[in-house]
């Protein structure tokens, strides 16, 4: 009997198709999760090759845990100006009103950085918002702006309830949003409409309500003001202190900010920093001072803060412009070798004194205590635990019981004067009634 022919072998045909269909189904599983895994691990701040262009607009960090989404940033004003002063909308320039200062050519402020983390571009502040200011020959003259000044345009405070006051606001919703972005011509993709409309928005207002409750501080103090915040009631806030069983003399804590430029000079000296001269190393300074623009001990970007600290250890004010009395001004270097130098140093360049950098009693001072007083020694042993668990734990902050005697570089640029921003000149502040 002949042999039957050979059948096609159907099931292995079958089994290769299977198996080939299964690959590619995982493949794209695969490119789908490694597309994913990019996307929210992504962590792209925007650079800057110039150093002084990364202190203006350079990243520390702030956004990753802090940012807020660029078109959030940019509809706000344009939705709720009723909150900004002067109840008006600039396009462009958005937070012109809050003093944000702004160059021609950039779309954000100086103060403020972008980075793009988890697919979302993030703004947020950074240490050029408290540290770059400008000046006016006459009210009619262009504006000139220096890196490393105190920040005498900025109002920090007004910033604050501007944004607390839109987060209660109930047009503050995804859906009110997302509309005014896509006007402003928003083009995201699929995912981040999806992130924006159901996460990223309702958590938005979720934390500034959070926040608005922890910096009720401020309806307890005067208004700052322009260049002027308070620098560690926020602190207490992070920390969980009880802001109602604070000692009344603690609740006010505003203060002018300082200038900048010589880093170096002053670490070599061990100045004290701060106006109470609560800390003496420059680095744990600095990784404090970032916590004003979001960046907390899981977040800080330390490659991005290096390059700030590099440039600022030589950074120099800028020379005064204007024409100088040489008769006068000789009769002034006298007078001030005399009286001021064993306190400020010799001259903006050479910090050379017997008592540069010291903290001089408040009783002997005779000056307002308000700054000294925000600064309780429960606070500083709380700073002391900062940075646990890091080769950098905070471990320099303590209480003082005056005010240290600061250098004077620079000195044209950093009016108002004194710790608290109350005298508004050279002259006022040399005159006997000051």
């Amino acid at each position: 009997m002949a042999d039957a022919p050979d059948q096609p072998a159907k099931p292995q045909r079958w089994k290769w198709r299977s198996a080939t269909l299964g690959l590619v189904v995982i493949g794209v599983i695969a490119l789908g999760c490694l597309y994913l895994v990019n996307r929210f691990t992504r962590d792209d701040p925007v650079t800057y090759a110039d150093p002084e262009e990364h202190f203006k607009y350079g990243s520390t960090g702030g956004e990753r845990e802090s940012g807020i989404p660029y078109w959030i940033w940019k509809v706000l004003p344009k939705m709720f100006p009723e909150y900004l002063p002067g109840k008006t909308y600039t396009p462009g320039t958005e937070y012109v009103s809050l003093g944000f200062l702004y160059e021609p050519g950039k779309d954000l402020p100086i103060g403020v950085s972008r980075r793009n983390t988890q697919g979302i571009d993030r703004v947020f502040l950074n240490c050029a918002i408290c540290h770059a200011g400008c000046v006016r020959e006459t009210p009619q003259s262009p504006r000139s702006i220096y890196t490393g000044m105190p920040s005498n345009t900025v109002d920090l405070e007004a910033f604050e309830r501007f944004i607390f006051d839109c987060a209660s606001d109930q047009r503050f919703n995804a859906p009110r949003i997302m509309a005014e972005m896509e006007a402003m011509g928003t083009k995201y993709d699929l995912i981040n409409r999806f992130l924006m409309r159901y996460y990223a928005i309702p958590l938005m207002r979720e934390r500034l309500l959070m926040l608005k409750g922890h910096f009720r501080f401020t309806e307890w103090e005067p208004d700052a003001g322009p260049g002027r915040t308070d620098t560690f009631n926020p602190a207490k806030t992070l920390l969980e202190f009880p802001l109602e069983k604070l000692q009344t003399r603690e609740l006010v804590g505003l203060c002018d900010l300082p200038s900048i430029w010589l880093q170096g000079l002053r670490k070599q000296k061990n100045f004290h920093a701060h106006w109470d001269g609560n800390n003496s190393m420059m680095e744990e300074r600095n990784k404090s001072a970032a916590f004003g623009t979001g960046a907390f001990p899981p977040t800080i970007d330390l490659k991005q803060l290096a390059r700030v600290e590099q440039w600022l250890l030589d950074k120099e004010p800028p020379r005064y412009p204007f024409p100088i009395n040489a008769q006068l001004s000789a009769e002034g270097e006298k007078l001030y070798a005399q009286y001021c130098a064993n306190c400020h140093g010799r001259n903006g360049r050479d910090f050379t004194g017997e008592y540069v950098g010291d903290v001089v009693p408040i009783d002997k001072i005779g000056t307002d205590r308000h700054r000294l007083d925000s600064y309780p020694e429960e606070l500083a042993a709380a700073q002391n635990t900062l940075y646990a668990g890091y080769p950098w734990r905070f471990s320099h902050f303590r209480k003082t019981f005056g005010y240290a005697n600061l250098p004077l570089d620079g000195g044209w640029l950093r009016a108002p004067y004194l710790h608290n921003g109350s005298v508004p000149t050279l002259r006022d502040l040399l005159n006997p009634c000051a």
